[in-house]
Parts: C-alpha cells; structure tokens; sequence
C-alpha cells in the first residue's frame, strides 16, 4: 500500500495501516515513515479464510468491505504509554471475487477521519492507497458462477413519515428489513439501520452515492460505494406504486417534507440452490413484506422500545419475467397486522422477532406477542383495566404464542404506553407513508432471449422463398414481338387486299387458283410500287434481330461460310414455322380485339378489392388482392392476409403474412400478425416467438406490448402479462406526457389557433373544381354563421339540409375527365390507424381517456382478428370506472357486423350514440347496418347527418357510395350524382364514376355521362355494368358501330344470367 504522494502535515512522520473485516482486525502495518514527498510504502500483506460455514461467509463478502484505516504514530515522551491518531479510512469493495475474478488490484481513495489534521485541510480524499486482492482458487465454481446470483436491494428513503415519529426524541434509531431466501431452508435478513430524520429541506440531489450498511466506518467519506449511485428517473417508469400522473404531485411534496434518509445498500450472494427458491417464492407469493420500525437508544442495560411497526408490499412479480433484474418504485406503508402480512406475504410472524438478539430488544425470556401492533386484536379503543387484563393474560401464554408477528418488552410498559404504540402504526396510513427502494439482480431469474437468437428462430419458421428461375424472358418477348409483327402485317395486307378486290364473302364459293395467282401479282405489284413492301419489311427486320440475339444468342460474326449457310437455315424454318402460329391467329381475333389492359395502380386495385369485400363479393375481392400484391410490396401482403382472416381462410393468411416477413423481416406489423395467425391456427411456441421478437425490435410499441400481453393472457402466463401489460402502460403515459408538454409549450407561445365555432367547412367540391382547367386547384369553401359560445355544442342539422347544401355547392355543372381524381391516392389502408370513436370537435362531450387495449383493438379490427379484439375490449371494459366508452361500444359493434349479428351490432350503436350524439363514425356504423338491414330511408338520414359533420367518419368512401345507391333507388338523380362526385374527389374508383353516370343518364345528360363512364372504364375495363351504359349511350346518339362493339365487351365480361337480369332493368 502507498500512502497519498501530497503531503500531510510536517507534524506526520510515522505511520501504519490497519486492515480490517467483518468486524475484526485482520492486522497492523510496521511502523513507516513518511518519505519527504508525502508517500509510505507499507508492504503489508494479511489474509483471511472463507468458507460457507465460517465466520467470513460468501455474503460477508457480497456486503461487506475490507476497511483500511491510516493511523499517525505520535511521538511519545518519556515514561508514557505510545498514542495513535487515526488520519484517514479506505475501503476496498470485494465484489469482484464473486464476479470470478482471482486477483485485482485498486487505487481507494484515502478519506480524512474527522479528528485528524487532514479533515482540517480538506474533507474530501487527501489521496490514495494501493491495494492488491488475490486468492488462491476462485471463490466460486463455473457451476457456481453461471448458475448463481447476486441481490442487492436499496433503501432510498421512506417519505411522508407521520408527524408524531419526530416528537418521540431525538435518540432514536430507525429501521427497516427484508427477508430473502438463503441456501437450504435459512432466511437471510437484510437490515437497514440508522436513519437519518431530516424535517424539512430540498430533495436529495441526484445522482447521489449509495452507502455501506457499517457502523465502524470513521471517515463519511468512506461511507460511499464505489461506483455505486442512485441515479432516480421519471416517476412514470417506476415499478411500485404512485407512479401515476395524479400522484406525481404528492411525491415531490412528499420527497422535501419530513422523511427518513437511508441511502443504503445491501447485497447477498444466491447461490443456485437459492436462485431456485427465489424463483419459487416469487411464484408462489408475488408480494413480499418490507418492515419499518422505529427503535428506541436506551442504555445497554436497559430494555428497548420499538415504536411506528408498519409494513409495505413489494411486488416481485417482474423479477420472473425474461431479462428483467431490477425493480425500483414507492412502495406505501401500511399497518402490521398479523392477518394481512399472512394473507398477502405467507410470512407467519415478524423479521424483528429473529433479530431480538441481535438489536437487543429485551431479556430473554420476558417477551409478550401483539402489543406492539394490532395483529389479530385492535386495542387501541380498550379502557385502562382491559389493557391490563390483555397483557396479564398473555404473559400466562407468551410461550404458546411464541410464533405471533412482534414482540416486545412487558416491564417497560404501562396502558399509556400501549396506547400510543398501538396507534403510532396506523399513523403510516394516514400520513401516506411510503418507500423509495430498489432491488437488483446481477443476472435475470428468467433469460431474455437474444435478438440474433429471435431473428434466427424466426428465419427458420419462415419458409425460404425459392430462388429466381433462369431468366428467359428476353426470349420469349422476342418471339412474341415477331408474332405480333407479324400478325400487324397480316391484317394490313388484308385491309389491302379488301381494297383492291373487296370482301370475299362465304356464300360465293371458293376462289380457283388462276384467279388468286392473278390478285396476288397485282397485289405484290400495289405493295411495291407503293412502297408499303419496304415498310413490312423493316418492321420485320427488328424483331428478327432480336430473335437472333435473344433466341439463338448469336452476337458475333461466322468464322466460315458454311457456318452462315447452316445457320441461315435454321433461322428460316424457325421463322416460316412461327409465322405460321402466328398467321393462324389472326383469324381468331378478327371477331372482337381484346380490351386494352388497364393502367390501374397498386393504390386502386386496393380499392376496388375493398369495394367487393365491403359489398360482400369475396370471389372478386380475392381476385383484386391478388392482383395488387403481385409487385411483391409487403403492405398488400397484409392486406391481402387480413381479407384471408375475414373469411376464415387460415392458412392462406398464414402465408400472406409469411410473404410479407420474408420481403421485410423487420416490418413490426408483420411480425405482429404473424403471431395473431399462428394463434388462430393453435402454433403457440411459434406465437410467442412472433410476439417476443415483436417487442425486442421495436420497444416503444404500444400496440406490440398489448398484444403480448393478451398472447400470454391466453396462455395463463399471468406474471408475463402483467409484465406486458405494465411496459404498455408506461410507454402510453409517457407518449400522452409528451403530447402534452408540446401542447402545453405551443400554447405557451401563442401558437394556439382559435377557430370560430360557426365555421364549418364544406366537404363538397367547389363548382370550379370540376371544371375544365381547374383541375390541379384545391379550393376550401367556408360558411360562417352568427358566432356561437365556445363551450356550446352546434344544434343537430334538421333532415335535407344536406341536399339543400348540395344544391347550393354543385349546381348542374359540366363534366370532364379529372386525371386527378383517377390517380389520387386512397385515404383508407391497414397502413393508416387512426381512432374509431374520436370525438368531433363540436361535440360537447369530453373525450374518453386512451388505453393501451383500444390502440390495440384499432390494429385488430382492420385485420379482421376477431378473438383478439374480444379480449382487449373485456380488458378495456374492466379498466374504465365511468363506464364503458363510445369507442368500446363501436368497436364491439363493428366486431358484430362482421359476424354479421346485425340485432347485437344495433344496441352497441344505440349505446354509443347515447354516450356521443357527435360522433361522424357512429352514425356511419348505423348507417351501414340500416343499409344492411334493408332500411333504406333509416340509412339515408344516418348517411346525410354523417356527412353534415365537421369532420369526416373512417370509411366515408362507402358513405358515399351507399348513400348514393339510395338515392338512385329513390329516383333522386340530382343529389345521387352530387354524392358519387363527392366520393370521386375522396377517392375515385370504377363504382364512384359508375355511379356519376348512371345518374347523368337517367337526368338525361348524355355528353357528362359518357365522360363518367369513360372514367370508370379507364379504371377497370371488365366491368359489365359500364359496358352496358355505354352501348346505351351509344345507340342513344345513333352509333350503332360503336354500340355494338361496347356490346360485344359487356356480353364477353358478364355472364348471361346477369346479363338478362341488367337488360331487364334497363
């Protein structure tokens, strides 16, 4: 050891080191003397055992420093007995011979001891000592080692403390304890002694040092860990209680008010017999008691006192969940009572009873059970005489109750006494008493798995996708490009045929062979004289060039000029032999051209399948999802999964789902739905990998922590849930938190926008917008009525005030093909969430608070997971005390749609629209199920009043739709076309422009409506309904050429039984 290289004093010339541990004095330095540069060099070196069973155990040294203490040797007069004066303490940590190491070597600092002449010159470290620590074996086995464990727990402070705890006098001495298993059958006791009482004063500053729980340390200094700080955090990540937004201001009142600092730190090695009976205590009894007290310092010979016995409740459910080591919160302090702390710990008597000895309480032998505290009897409302006659009685059967919770002295108490010992208990409960502690684990009970484990056993559930086929598309596009040429040139040398000699028709007999050698010289002599033999020529040339290339991949030029004879011949009968498959094709489609194939996007084929699932029409719907989700882009695969999910097609879903992890397997969603389809199919091993590695790569998911919750839940993994359920929790109250604070800054600002009540903003296009040339403007068009109170809700619209709205808006006005309705981007997808239920902003009604359950249930309903659903809405109608909410009862009712429980879907709306009159999405709900129900006058005014509102409902695409179908039904052509205009400029669709023609034609305005159907036709070509209006239109103006054709299509996309049908209605 070497003692600080900066001088001490001139008066310091001789000192030692004394090595201490556990209490004991392992050994003293020789004398040294001080070198003129301020060092010493001890070379001492001093040993102890350590064994199991000795007195210097594995959890001595867990928790208990070697204590270095430099000792100046004064210089003694003659005849007198030699003094010392210790200058400085240091403290070595031993923690690292439980980490499997042999040997470390330390620089401690060197602390000043208050007495000593270092204190004068400064209190804090004056300089260091080197230290080395070695053993001759590791202490611990590699078994040992990996399967064993390290507890520490922290005791910060125990806050809001009742007001008579400092009126008792200052010589008292305050404690608390916590029981952990030990090896076999032991309890090991962590005490926590000597608080200190502060009155009043600041919070303790953060970070802070934790202390050592000895008492023969005499530098304060020293008293610190190294490297050990209570670092605190938000009160909203805590694990205890009061970790709630109301109960923040009460902590920090609580935190600077009269309290009891500790500051303290205990460990204890868990061997692995132990770890195995924490993990069973754990699961057996999820609480564990933590017990205060406050001791009275009498003399040695005195008996002593213990005043205020409460207890407080930790929570050691977390400790079981994977990867998590640490749990830290406020813990409330409540009463001992015996019948509690048994129900809810399992503990049979008090810790303080098995630390008699060692606080010296009393004498033995002279121990009376439950006075102390209201155990199974409450005294505090007993006469004088009944107290006496209680405590007479008992000390006749002290014995037989030996194994009640508290004991304490009998000669040292009188009825005065009792009383107020029995009250000062239930003084914890109401002061609000509460403990700030933590405890920590070196390694999880339970281990997390890795993240590179979870990928790993992800991949392998995930069937690989199976590698690209060569590529021969170049060949084959090749030879499909001579096909076509090929047939471009036949029917042009037909059309020239017929010019030449006219149309041969089938009744005139066969042409003999003089007469076709004799057109075929004069046709041969009208091509090339009109050059028309050069121009088939060369547009023949290209495609056999690539037929060379792509076909025969010849690049590069003959050696000889066999080689170029040989070649040219088999190019020529390949060619001859393709021409002649493409020859016999031409006559096959001289009947009718196939349609030109249509420019629809990704986007609207999404659409248009979301059409045909809402109209029920499956067969289609499957057939557009699979349409859309060829380009390989996941978020279609999900789509596509979630209709599979509708319509009970598992393993389909499965697939889609599957498909989609495998193009991005760190796409949450996909992850998500995995384990929600892997649930439904029964596969709950591969569940709860989906789900685990869901919230390993994305934390902060609400939505993923719910869902595993609800996944364990189902599992009964009711610790794992829990758990889930907790992080969701504190992840939405810091998200709300922080929506919050920036609203609350915004405002701060003068960045608040007031907006008029009465304004209310059209969601009907302005008459400009539809017209030619003004195509690419955004106009917003305003009403402003006579200004309302801000505080009142907007009064109902009366029945048609939509329609007289409409009539206002879009007068008659002309149509022309709007390329920006066609390509704008659908507002609906199971990419977008937003809230089902969110109130418009005219309603008066206060909105709900969020839940993590209906974030979860506003993914589930858009993919269609109903059981999932079911769940978090029982946990959301658990979790509400005013009630269920109008989002519960619309969520609950769109679950009953699906299933089509039409009776059940109609009381959840009667009940949301109880609770939210304002809400644009209940009455669309409503509306669809009276459009479902067949009641179709019902849905209109559900349908109008939805689109009276302020702000848009969810689905207004189908609002519009439907509500537009109604009024056809009611031969109300005016306002039917208005609303499909409406959903055009929302999101136009084939069904959208469908509509805006079928109502221009029935009011007789042929022009817009052949522009509408021209539109719808762009969109998708194989629709037989636009086909059919456009032969109508056509025969209306008198093209009978172009009517038949549009015939012809409509006969060639729609079958006959449908067809007689439409003719009929027609």
């Amino acid at each position: 050891a070497e003692q600080p290289k900066t001088p001490i004093s001139d008066d310091v010339s001789v000192t030692l080191v004394r090595v201490e541990f556990n209490g004991a004095i392992l050994g003293e330095s020789s004398k040294t003397d001080v070198l003129p540069n301020g060092t010493a060099n001890y070379n001492f070196m001093t040993s102890f055992e350590c064994s199991p069973d000795g007195p210097n155990s594995l959890a001595d040294i867990a928790q208990k420093p070697v204590l270095l203490t430099v000792i100046e040797v004064l210089q003694r007069e003659r005849r007198q007995k030699e003094k010392t004066m210790p200058l400085g303490q240091s403290v070595v940590d031993l923690l690292p011979l439980l980490q499997g190491q042999c040997s470390f070597k330390i620089s401690t600092p060197l602390y000043a001891v208050l007495t000593s002449p270092l204190e004068s010159l400064h209190p804090e470290a004056k300089g260091d000592l080197e230290v080395t620590v070695c053993t001759k074996e590791p202490l611990l086995s590699a078994v040992e080692l990996a399967n064993g464990n390290l507890l520490s727990v922290t005791l910060e402070a125990a806050c809001s403390v009742p007001e008579a705890l400092a009126a008792t006098g200052p010589l008292q001495n305050y404690m608390a304890c916590l029981q952990v298993p030990a090896a076999g059958e032991k309890e090991f006791p962590l005490l926590f002694k000597n608080g200190i009482l502060k009155l009043t004063g600041e919070k303790e500053p953060l970070p802070r040092p934790k202390k050592w729980p000895l008492d023969n340390i005499m530098a304060p200094g020293a008293l610190s860990i190294p490297n050990s700080f209570i670092t605190g955090g938000p009160y909203e990540d805590e694990d205890g209680e009061l970790n709630k937004r109301e109960d923040r201001e009460f902590r920090v009142r609580a935190e600077s008010m009269k309290r009891i600092i500790w500051d303290m730190e205990r460990r204890c090695y868990l061997d692995p017999a132990a770890v195995v009976i924490l993990q069973k205590r754990i699961a057996e009894c999820q609480y564990w008691p933590v017990e205060v007290c406050m001791m009275s310092v009498a003399p040695s010979n005195e008996d002593k006192q213990i005043f205020f016995h409460g207890v407080a409740y930790v929570n050691m459910v977390p400790l079981l969940c994977p990867g998590v080591k640490q749990i830290r919160g406020a813990f409330r302090v409540f009463t001992y009572q015996d019948s509690e702390v048994f129900e809810k710990t399992k503990s049979q008597h008090s810790v303080f009873r098995d630390l008699r000895t060692q606080l010296n309480l009393t004498k033995e032998g002279s121990w009376t059970p439950g006075i102390g505290t209201p155990l199974s009897r409450a005294v505090p409302c007993k006469t004088q005489k009944e107290d006496k006659e209680i405590i007479t009685k008992d000390k006749d059967s002290n014995r037989r109750l030996y194994a009640q919770s508290f004991i304490m002295s009998v000669m040292a108490l009188d009825s005065t006494t009792l009383r107020a010992q029995c009250l000062s208990s239930q003084q914890y409960t109401e002061a609000g008493t509460f403990l700030v502690m933590e405890i920590k684990l070196d390694k999880a009970l339970v281990p997390k798995r890795l993240r590179e484990e979870l990928t790993r056993r992800v991949k392998q559930m995930i069937p690989p996708r199976p590698p690209l086929p060569p590529w021969t598309a170049g060949a084959k596009k090749a030879v499909e490009d001579y096909h076509s040429r090929v047939m471009n040139i036949a029917v042009a040398i037909l059309s020239e045929y017929h010019e030449l000699f006219g149309k041969q028709l089938p009744d005139q007999g066969a042409t003999d062979h003089q007469t076709l050698e004799e057109q075929k010289r004069q046709l041969n002599f009208a091509l090339n004289s009109s050059g028309k033999y050069f121009a088939f020529k060369e547009q023949l040339k290209y495609a056999v060039v690539k037929i060379v290339r792509e076909k025969y991949l010849k690049t590069t030029a003959f050696e000889t000029q066999e080689q170029f004879q040989a070649f040219l011949s088999e190019l020529y009968v390949y060619l001859v032999d393709q021409m002649h498959i493409a020859l016999n094709q031409v006559g096959r489609n001289l009947a009718a051209p196939p349609a030109p194939p249509s420019c629809t996007t990704e986007e609207q084929l999404w659409l248009f399948a979301r059409e045909a699932e809402v109209n029920k029409d499956y067969k289609l719907a499957s057939l557009y999802y699979q349409q859309v989700k060829e380009p390989l882009f996941f978020p279609y695969w999900l789509d596509y999964g979630a209709f599979c999910l509708l319509v009970e097609e598992k393993t389909k879903a499965q697939e889609c789902f599957q498909q989609a992890l495998s193009l991005n397997p760190h796409h949450i969603q996909s992850l998500l739905l995995c384990g929600i389809v892997a649930v439904v199919l029964q596969h709950y091993e591969e569940a709860e990998i989906f789900f685990e590695d869901a919230c390993c790569l994305e934390p902060s998911s609400i939505v993923a922590w719910t869902l595993s919750g609800l996944f364990y839940e189902l599992q009964n993994s009711n610790i794992q849930a829990e758990m889930a359920f907790r992080e969701a929790k504190k992840l939405l109250q810091a998200q709300l938190a922080k929506e919050r604070s920036i609203t609350e800054a915004a405002e701060g600002k003068g960045e608040k926008k007031h907006i008029s009540a009465g304004c209310v903003r059209s969601p009907s296009p302005g008459p400009e917008e539809c017209l030619p040339g003004n195509t690419g403007q955004n106009q917003e068009v305003f009403f402003c009525t006579s200004k309302v109170g801000a505080h009142c809700s907007p009064p109902l619209p009366p029945p048609g005030f939509y329609i007289v709205l409409l009539g206002f808006l879009c007068p008659w006005q002309g149509l022309s093909p709007d390329p920006c309705f066609r390509n704008k981007k659908p507002i609906l997808g199971l990419m977008e969430i937003s809230f089902l239920a969110a109130p418009s902003p005219g309603s008066g009604l206060s909105q709900p608070p969020c839940t993590i359950f209906m974030k979860a249930v506003e993914f589930l309903i858009k993919v269609n997971a109903i059981q999932f659903v079911h769940r978090a809405l029982a946990h959301e109608l658990l979790s509400l005390q005013g009630g269920p909410s109008c989002a519960y009862y619309l969520a609950l009712a769109q679950t009953y749609m699906l299933k089509e429980e039409l009776s059940k879907c109609e009381e959840c709306l009667c009940e949301a629209v109880r609770i939210d009159c304002m809400n644009p999405n209940v009455w669309a709900q409503k509306g669809h199920l009276c459009y479902l129900k067949r009641d179709f006058g019902e849905a209109k005014e559900c349908y109008e009043r939805t689109i009276s509102f302020v702000e848009d409902a969810a689905d207004m695409h189908f609002v519009y739709l439907r509500l537009g179908s109604i009024y056809l039904e009611g031969k109300e052509y005016g306002q039917a076309k208005q609303t499909y205009l409406l959903a055009c400029k929302n999101s136009a669709s084939c069904l959208t422009w469908l509509g805006v023609g079928i109502a221009c034609y029935r009011l007789e305005e042929m022009a817009e409506a052949e522009d509408a159907l021209s539109e719808a036709n762009a969109l998708n070509n194989t629709n037989a309904e636009v086909w059919g209006y456009l032969s109508l239109i056509c025969l209306q103006g008198g093209r009978q050429l172009e009517a038949e054709q549009c015939y012809k299509y409509t006969v060639k996309v729609c079958p006959p039984a449908l067809l007689r049908g439409r003719q009929g209605s027609v």
